[in-house]
């Protein structure tokens, strides 16, 4: 089969359906083709400002994000009753089903005055462009449209259908690519380390610390290293060869086993310990502090420095868990090649890409959802 539209949009996920409401909205006849069987799949997997962004142009994102704000998002779940609460850091869940989302997204499709087409299964296995006209070759025939968006995303999560295909067509028309790295991903441990394994499943509130940024949230000790909250946010910062500090006792002050000797002279450190750690957590760090005994014997100095490292306790991570356990890519389509207002490739009009596929990475909780929806927003308010 051929069919011709105003717009293809390539990927039905959150920036992708989005973007196709906005132009079937504007009244525009909209194609989206999608390589799963069916649309919004990380979407139902998932459970700010421009400071909570990553991108090698830290700037690019702003225009977008302050065109269509969360704000914007959640008074269109509310229209649509969709209730939500918001958590630490500014992070925004559903309160039921992110199916709920999905549902809206595809009413929101359906609603325009031009007609969105949401087509799934479809491997694209050529695209080109003739003079102002793209073609895009899938195993059910072949579609054409003046206006392509690249909006099938990163390599995070294969198992989900997840590709560098985005890459691969911004190379073909003669756009760059930041190197892809995995984000928002647990981190693996090795060496003298592996120790902490055996601690896998236990989680702790800490401060976790990667060159000049920061996290206070929880940490999960896994089978293979380190996950939780504030691990996959500060994954994001984390450079291979780099250490993570992480401060187990964050509500603290450096001098604090000084202080509690003073309170409590017979007691252990192990026993402070537990108070305000888990137990087997407790145990290790006890264990690696090699401080023994009653507080009351044990010298000040020893017990501030054991304070100190308690703070600043230095993990030197192997590696991740690559994209297999990714949330996001950080890296891609760079931002030098597209308009910050319109998503629009400066060198090849009529071209567009948004959400993962484009070199920006948000912050774990809802902010890449929203560089979903802002740069679908943008790209679909020019279609």
């Amino acid at each position: 089969m051929s069919d011709s539209f105003d717009a293809i949009i390539l990927g039905g996920g959150a920036a992708g359906l989005f973007c196709a409401a906005q132009a079937g909205q504007r009244g525009r006849n909209v194609l989206v083709l999608e390589r799963a069987e069916k649309v919004g799949k990380k979407i139902l997997i998932s459970g700010g400002g421009p400071g909570n962004y990553l991108s090698a142009n830290p700037h690019f994102c702003k225009s977008a994000l302050s065109r269509y704000r969360p704000r914007d998002f959640l008074a269109l779940m509310e229209k649509h009753d969709i209730a939500w609460h918001e958590k630490t850091l500014g992070q925004l869940f559903c309160d039921g089903s992110a199916r709920q989302v999905v549902d809206m997204l595809l009413e929101e499709c359906a609603a325009g005055p031009g007609k969105v087409t949401i087509r799934c299964n479809e491997e694209v296995s050529e695209v080109a462009r003739d003079g102002a006209q793209f073609t895009v070759t899938t195993q059910y025939g072949q579609f054409t449209a003046p206006k392509l968006v690249i909006a099938t995303g990163g390599p995070s999560i294969p198992k989900m259908g997840a590709s560098d295909f985005a890459y691969r067509l911004a190379r073909q028309f003669g756009l760059k690519v930041v190197e892809p790295r995995p984000a928002l991903v647990p981190l693996t441990l090795g060496g003298e380390e592996v120790l902490f394994r055996e601690l896998s499943g236990v989680a702790a509130p800490v401060e976790a610390k990667a060159g000049k940024t920061t996290f206070r949230e929880a940490a999960l000790f896994t089978h293979k290293g380190l996950s939780g909250p504030a691990i996959l946010q500060i994954s994001s910062y984390w450079k291979p060869g780099e250490p993570v500090l992480i401060d187990f006792t964050p509500g603290e002050t450096p001098d604090w086993l000084v202080d509690a000797k003073r309170a409590r002279p017979s007691a252990t450190l192990r026993s402070i310990l537990r108070e305000q750690l888990p137990a087997r957590l407790a145990d290790v760090l006890g264990e690696q502090l090699g401080v023994e005994g009653d507080l009351g014997n044990i010298p000040d100095k020893a017990l501030r420095a054991a304070g100190q490292r308690l703070k600043r306790w230095e993990f030197h991570p192997n590696g991740t868990e690559g994209f297999a356990k990714a949330e996001v890519t950080a890296g891609g389509i760079s931002t030098a090649e597209l308009s910050s207002q319109t998503m629009e490739a400066k060198k090849l009009p009529g071209l567009y890409a948004i959400g993962e596929a484009v070199d920006v990475t948000g912050w774990l909780g809802g902010y890449n959802f929203q560089w979903a929806w802002a740069s679908g927003y943008a790209a679909g308010q020019e279609l």
